[in-house]
């Protein structure tokens, strides 16, 4: 089979002469091979993998302009963190931030700190680390340096939160889920903290189900608390998704700096900030809720550059497509590309939530996101079975069972963005209406073993 693994029109120039031999796939070959070879190669190899325009479980953007495409490509070879070499994509990257902290109404824009990432995950860390250094420095007279603080935050936080606290040796408390609540509780939360308290993480659009966590209302529990306790525990709000959503269609619901007690805020460019990824973005209410000692100033190719980052080497592709992306859209065409996801999706919401086999969770009036499972008393296929015949069909449709204390609850969850049109919409809901009929048709789900169907991890 290796022998006859190359196509004859492979050649480059006499079509049998690669028909005999074939690169090695898990060593180095011993010489080279025409350009065009090694491309269809690895192109024919990655027809493998599912459409990602048909992902219906990643929240990462899936589709730029072609503009934005070629941009990007003028830019892949410049390294972002040589300021000193490339200072207008510094330049771009700073405006980004300042545009980002007027979007969520910071004191003064201007003096906002905040960096790019390669995304939300980096980003996160980035606000722990600083929260975790604030802490030491209110904590420095009380508790020796090897103290253990913790961090509360809902049980339905991305995974990259359970990172943090395994990598920076902070007790992770979560508020687990209770009903038909399945994010943080303010309360809950609130009984979590104590004098060792470094933040509360509040999440705008919960993976799990699309809803936004009310923030306003856990700024005010924690402003009883220091009332109560003399304690000033800072909110940190992961906006993966939700601060490129709720400033465009949720302008009224405060949950950003306009609450004195949110320090800092992230979000992902490469989500609804409608750029490829990765990029996200951290920003911090004034230079005060960073610690300067975290911020590296480096001599780096003959300039003073300060750098505060996880990563060092990366591209400046994806931080001038979001520059990109806010010029070329700016506040109402954002409104007009996230209505028309949080439309595509409460349509499909209510279309499902109206067939009989199925139950909505959520109807993606929040995040352009909705959970769903199957109906009581749908005895005979489970929402791994619908999402195993989905999959069939090109589309990824994520089934997976809830966290603490709500592991009874297994749901599908389907993310619009921009890309998913509502004709795509109308393809996935004809192709459900069809495989439900066959479903019924099987005695029981064909998998037992819950934690053995799902592939899916937040």
């Amino acid at each position: 089979m290796r022998r006859l693994s190359l196509n004859p029109f492979f050649g480059a120039a006499d079509p049998t002469s690669e028909m005999n031999s074939a690169p090695p796939t898990h060593r180095l070959p011993d010489g080279p091979i025409p350009p065009e070879t090694a491309y269809q190669l690895v192109h024919d190899e990655l027809m493998l993998d599912g459409n990602s325009r048909l992902n219906l479980a990643t929240f990462v953007s899936t589709w730029m302009e072609p503009q934005a495409g070629r941009l990007m490509d003028e830019c892949l070879d410049k390294n972002m963190i040589d300021k000193d070499e490339y200072p207008r994509t510094a330049e771009l990257e700073r405006r980004c931030v300042v545009m980002l902290a007027d979007l969520w109404n910071a004191p003064d824009p201007s003096t906002t700190v905040g960096c790019s990432t390669t995304g939300s995950s980096e980003a996160c860390m980035l606000a722990g680390m600083a929260l975790k250094r604030r802490w030491a420095k209110r904590n420095a007279d009380r508790y020796p340096a090897t103290a253990r603080p913790n961090l509360v935050m809902g049980i339905n936080v991305q995974v990259c939160w359970e990172k943090f606290c395994n990598f920076w040796e902070v007790e992770i408390r979560q508020v687990p889920m209770e009903g038909d609540r399945f994010h943080l509780d303010p309360r809950a939360a609130v009984e979590l903290c104590d004098e060792n308290t470094i933040g509360v993480v509040a999440v705008l659009g919960s993976t799990f189900d699309g809803s936004y966590e009310p923030v306003a209302e856990l700024c005010a529990e924690l402003d009883a608390f220091q009332e109560r306790t003399g304690l000033d525990v800072p909110v940190h709000v992961d906006g993966a998704s939700g601060a490129m959503i709720a400033p465009f269609l949720d302008e009224d619901l405060v949950w950003d700096f306009r609450l004195p007690r949110v320090s800092s805020i992230n979000t992902s460019g490469h989500k609804y900030g409608l750029v490829y990824p990765g990029v996200g973005w951290a920003l911090w209410r004034t230079p005060e809720e960073l610690p300067e000692e975290l911020v590296f100033r480096v001599n780096y190719l003959g300039g003073d550059m300060p750098t505060f980052a996880l990563n060092f080497s990366r591209p400046g592709a994806q931080v001038v497509a979001q520059y990109y992306t806010f010029l070329r859209l700016g506040r109402e065409g954002f409104r007009a590309v996230q209505q028309t996801a949080r439309s595509i999706a409460m349509r499909l919401a209510d279309r499902i939530g109206a067939m009989d086999e199925f139950l909505l969770l959520t109807r993606g009036d929040e995040l352009p996101v909705f959970a769903f499972t199957t109906a009581p008393g749908v005895t005979n296929f489970d929402v791994f079975d619908v999402s195993r015949r989905l999959r069939e069909r090109g589309w990824l449709v994520p089934a997976y069972t809830f966290p603490a204390d709500r592991q009874d609850l297994s749901v599908l969850r389907i993310v619009c963005r921009n890309g998913f049109s509502a004709d795509l919409g109308a393809l996935l809901l004809a192709d459900l209406e069809q495989i439900v009929p066959e479903l019924r048709l099987q005695e029981h789900p064909l998998n037992r073993d819950k934690s053995q169907v799902t592939a899916f991890h937040h």
